[in-house]
């Protein structure tokens, strides 16, 4: 128990020190900003919730001692809620048989699905953002303004008197789809974290529950239709327009990983498969268009079974999930 408690503790203390180092302005802070989730996330499936529920709150409260209500707020809504959560539904199982007789006597498990985390993380990931675009007004006027403003300055170096022919146009263009784009980054992050996390574990031999295959990786039905329904809202204008688009960018990036899934197995039979699998990996990283023909992919998986006709086709069994 007394060693539980210290991990945690120490799990909490990297997280909040990995989440203040953004005060410093360094380029590095950035990266451990986002992976400030990290250690709690680790505690959490190796040690479990519990421990990273302690770590959290006591990174929280580190934070709200140095920096005041605002960052400890922030703090746990971003970092330490998403961290405790995610790790404890990573751990959720249920027997596979309904007979409580046969359940007690086989050790086969219904582990809790990837696409339902992929659901949660995009939650997460849109609350984030949403919580970011507060800080910055409580109506659309003003959030839309204070995008205009940064980017203005991001975009001139600082001087916003003289600015080019175009300048303008690209700045609302920037302000329009800065809100999705910013939850697309918190979405991959939120992943990569939860990903790592389990890497990390396994390695130790403290992961409980079996490796997944993220190549069979579905969402859940309904979603698909919370997505349609998101970019209607999106041309609604207001704030409801800008959360929707936010909304939907984190479903659409769930999407675009299931996209990728897909690419997984119907590359299979191919004698380039590293080839096409790494160029269209390198591309979306550097170049970020072809996450659309992912998200595309994804939503054609998820109304037409690519996947499993596939498998079909080729008189090949499932993998295992």
């Amino acid at each position: 128990m007394m060693t539980n408690i210290l991990i945690a503790i120490a799990a909490g203390i990297a997280s909040a020190t990995m989440f203040a180092s953004i005060v410093s302005g360094a380029l590095v802070s950035l990266m451990l900003f986002y992976l400030a989730p990290l250690p709690l996330m680790v505690t959490a499936l190796g040690w479990g919730s519990t421990a990273a529920l302690v770590g959290g709150a006591v990174a929280a409260l580190g934070i709200g001692a140095m920096f005041g209500l605002n960052y400890m707020m922030a703090f746990a809504l971003t970092i330490a809620l998403p961290a405790w959560w995610l790790g404890h539904l990573a751990l959720l199982a249920r027997p596979v048989s309904n007979d409580p007789q046969l359940a007690s006597m086989a050790p086969a498990l219904d582990w809790y699905p990837v696409g339902r985390l992929l659901v949660w993380i995009a939650v997460f990931a849109s609350l984030t953002t949403m919580s970011a675009l507060f800080t910055l007004g409580t109506d659309a006027e003003t959030i839309g303004a204070a995008l205009r403003r940064g980017l203005m300055r991001i975009v001139s170096g600082g001087v916003t008197e003289s600015r080019e022919p175009g300048t303008e146009r690209a700045v609302d263009m920037l302000a329009t789809i800065a809100p999705g784009a910013a939850t697309m980054i918190a979405m991959l992050a939120l992943s990569l974290n939860l990903w790592l996390a389990a890497k990390i574990t396994a390695t130790s031999q403290r992961l409980r529950r079996p490796w997944p295959n993220f190549t069979m990786t579905k969402m859940p039905p309904g979603v698909m239709g919370a997505v349609v329904v998101a970019i209607l809202l999106s041309f609604a204008g207001g704030l409801a327009a800008i959360f929707s688009q936010i909304i939907s960018a984190s479903l659409m990036m769930a999407y675009a990983m299931t996209g990728f899934a897909t690419l997984h197995i119907v590359t299979q039979a191919l004698s380039g498969r590293a080839l096409i699998l790494g160029g269209v990996y390198a591309a979306t990283l550097f170049v970020g268009w072809p996450v659309i023909g992912m998200i595309a992919l994804g939503l054609a998986d998820a109304a037409f079974g690519i996947r499993e006709r596939y498998l079909a086709k080729r008189s090949l069994p499932a993998p295992p999930t």
